[in-house]
């Protein structure tokens, strides 16, 4: 399993741990209005907006409140106006790490940024070092703590819908599709009765870094999650591969 498929089961074992719902919301709160920004209010004719919405759906973020940060973003409601800025570097065993920020104060977010990757094993590279290896994706995590996906319903419907790809792992289904069909994709899942966890953008690597060392993993671990934790990042995407059993041991 790739990597954004690896940290997306990850991140909800940790959500699912220490409650982070409020921070969760802020974040999305904050791509639906940079979305309208950028490309307008209008979600039929916005992709990136059409996602941003279809993501905090999925987190089950009120329709007053999207609405909000959307008009916020057009500017029919005053409103912190957020820069967007992305980090990059490498982690132990040379995973490249991209981290996307969205701030009101770019030298707090980049000293927090710098701070993090210099503590905890990483090292902080240059503009395009390793953005390169990285495309927007639309990601859905299908799974329901109460009972096991059907994963072979979760598949067929999932790829008839225009899913560009659909693994197991974790106890979820992950399913990849192009950054335009997200929103297609997790409607149609929704509608067949199948539970999304997540639904969001998401940046795929076009390599992976595997790594079988358990120091190496747990060290990638801490750092991909402590820059995750920071308040100005939006997301992290990184290229490693853990598998399941050094998973496993490290949970334990």
């Amino acid at each position: 399993m790739a990597g954004h498929s690896k940290w997306a089961n990850i991140k909800h074992r940790k959500a699912a741990q220490d409650s982070k719902r409020a921070k969760v919301w802020t974040r999305l709160i904050r791509e639906v209005t940079i979305a309208a920004r950028e490309g307008g209010g209008d979600a039929d004719a916005n992709p990136r907006l059409r996602a941003a919405i279809t993501t905090a759906r999925a987190a089950n973020m009120p329709n007053d409140t999207v609405e909000k940060a959307i008009k916020r973003g057009t500017g029919d409601l005053e409103g912190v106006v957020y820069e967007e800025i992305n980090y990059e570097g490498y982690g132990p065993g040379g995973v490249a790490i991209l981290v996307e920020t969205q701030t009101d104060n770019k030298n707090r977010t980049a000293a927090e940024v710098r701070h993090v990757f210099t503590k905890y094993g990483g090292k902080m590279g240059s503009t395009g070092c390793v953005s390169y290896l990285f495309t927007r994706k639309g990601m859905i995590v299908i799974g329901d703590d109460e009972a096991e996906v059907d994963v072979d319903k979760a598949m067929e419907i999932a790829i008839e819908a225009g899913a560009e790809d659909v693994e197991e792992g974790g106890g979820n289904v992950v399913v990849t599709t192009a950054m335009e069909d997200l929103h297609q994709v997790a409607s149609a899942i929704g509608e067949a009765g199948l539970p999304v966890r997540t639904a969001e953008l998401v940046m795929e690597a076009s390599t992976e870094v595997q790594i079988t060392d358990e120091k190496e993993a747990a060290g990638v671990l801490r750092l991909v999650g402590l820059l995750d934790d920071l308040d100005d990042v939006s997301k992290v995407s990184a290229n490693f591969d853990i598998d399941e059993e050094l998973l496993g041991k490290l949970d334990s």
